[in-house]
């Protein structure tokens, strides 16, 4: 029988974020055309609707305005996810809202993005926006941030009001804490900088947008991740000339499992060896980050949907008390008390938050203590109980094991995006004897 052989694909997925009317949408359709990513029926589509709006020339924003109500209005909603392709390089784009209505869907788009695009007009500079948009990549640990300056074109594409933002910018992103920023001006109007040099900027030397993009180190190095496997599914047999056949399925969140190798089940703790990994329906030897697997153990453990498997010798602690930075995506407020259902990987639990520590202001990057509550948008620490323990990482160590979501119970709404991390200094004692519990688990 034939061993699959792996295969690594050079993939780069973005986010693009920024404040409203800093042309998001404009650079990702100047992106796709100027790369010749765009179909010719695309195209005459958003000529037509363009003429239809009056416009003498194709607006590339439609490539991605995607939604009537987007378009009438000129905003962006929701995410719009584009794929495309260089020589060098494969693309995942995903294209986020500017308005601070819709910035829970800019935390949709760069959960899972390895760099984050961040425009700012260049008449405007750095607004309250750039800074949250910037806060929220530093949070979701995004490893790269490019600050395009947009609209250059209509500053006389001066060098001096480009270096006053980037070092604005850039003190700002180092306060936060974030990787250090590249700074690109263009006009994605016009084209400048974006996938061609500038005819206009001879003073900047730095790379085009596309050529930043095809040219940042991405991908995974298995070989430093604490390896990950949660259980989606557990595949019982499927012929009578299998009839002790149990495999469990999934998507390997971090690093690399192999043949032979001692596992861990968590939260049960139980240990075994893999006995043999699928993909595809083929027997392999080894597999990594982001492969979907089923692997088959040589010890008959109960292991259901919700569990984890990771290295004997390398297993995360499990807890009910979880100490994690959120961003607050619901128009409900998150309230000190509030039981809600806790998605961490393929498992869901029962929780209540126990507390709400602090909540971040992004003008100063203070922290406001006890706020009782966070609203929609508002980025803070936050304590809760589970009713079950279990496996976290730290976020700073796994973006995907480190990660978990909050749910209405009563509805299935997503409440809140949640990082695992250490916590502040501990309430007061009094403050927590007076505090009214209430648990039930």
């Amino acid at each position: 029988m034939s061993v699959l052989t792996d295969t690594t694909v050079d993939t780069l997925r973005f986010a693009t974020a920024g404040s409203v009317d800093d042309g998001k949408s404009t650079l990702v359709g100047r992106l796709l055309h100027d790369s010749k990513s765009v179909l010719a029926d695309q195209l005459e589509a958003v000529a037509h609707a363009s003429r239809n709006r009056g416009q003498a020339t194709p607006d590339l924003a439609l490539l991605t305005d995607g939604l009537r109500a987007e378009r009438e209005q000129g905003i962006t909603i929701d995410v719009a996810y584009r794929y495309f392709a260089t020589p060098r390089r494969r693309f995942i784009l995903a294209d986020t809202p500017g308005h601070v209505q819709y910035t829970r869907n800019m935390v949709t788009g760069a959960s899972t993005a390895e760099l984050t695009v961040i425009l700012v007009d260049a008449r405007n500079g750095v607004v309250e926006q750039t800074r949250r948009h910037t806060a929220i990549a530093a949070l979701l640990r995004v490893p790269h941030v490019v600050l395009a300056v947009n609209k250059m074109d209509l500053v006389g594409h001066q060098e001096s009001v480009f270096t006053a933002i980037a070092e604005e910018y850039t003190a700002y992103v180092k306060e936060l804490g974030g990787p250090e920023a590249t700074v690109i001006p263009i006009s994605a109007l016009a084209g400048d900088n974006v996938v061609d040099t500038s005819a206009h900027m001879d003073w900047y030397g730095g790379p085009t947008v596309l050529e930043h993009l095809e040219t940042v180190p991405v991908g995974h190095q298995p070989a430093h991740c604490s390896a990950r496997l949660p259980v989606q599914y557990v595949i019982r047999p499927q012929s009578p000339e299998h009839p002790d056949y149990r495999g469990y399925a999934g998507r390997i969140a971090e690093g690399a499992f192999h043949v032979g190798q001692q596992v861990r089940v968590l939260p049960s703790g139980r240990t075994s060896t893999i006995a043999a990994i699928e993909r595809l329906g083929r027997p392999v030897h080894s597999a990594r980050t982001l492969e979907s697997v089923t692997v088959l153990l040589t010890d008959d453990l109960d292991v259901s949907r919700g569990d984890l498997i990771v290295p004997a010798t390398d297993a995360p602690a499990t807890t009910q008390e979880v100490q994690a930075t959120v961003c607050h995506v619901a128009d409900q407020p998150l309230r000190v008390g509030h039981r809600v259902l806790l998605k961490h990987g393929t498992r869901t639990v029962k929780a209540i938050v126990k507390d709400i520590p602090s909540r971040l202001t992004l003008d100063d990057l203070s922290l406001y203590p006890h706020p009782g509550q966070l609203a929609a948008n508002d980025i803070g620490r936050v304590e809760i109980r589970t009713a079950e323990p279990l496996p976290l990482d730290s976020y700073t160590d796994s973006r995907r094991t480190g990660s978990f979501i909050l749910i209405d119970p009563g509805d299935g709404t997503t409440l809140t995006a949640g990082m695992a991390g250490e916590s502040f200094a501990s309430p007061d004692p009094a403050a927590e004897a007076a505090r009214d519990d209430g648990w039930d688990f």
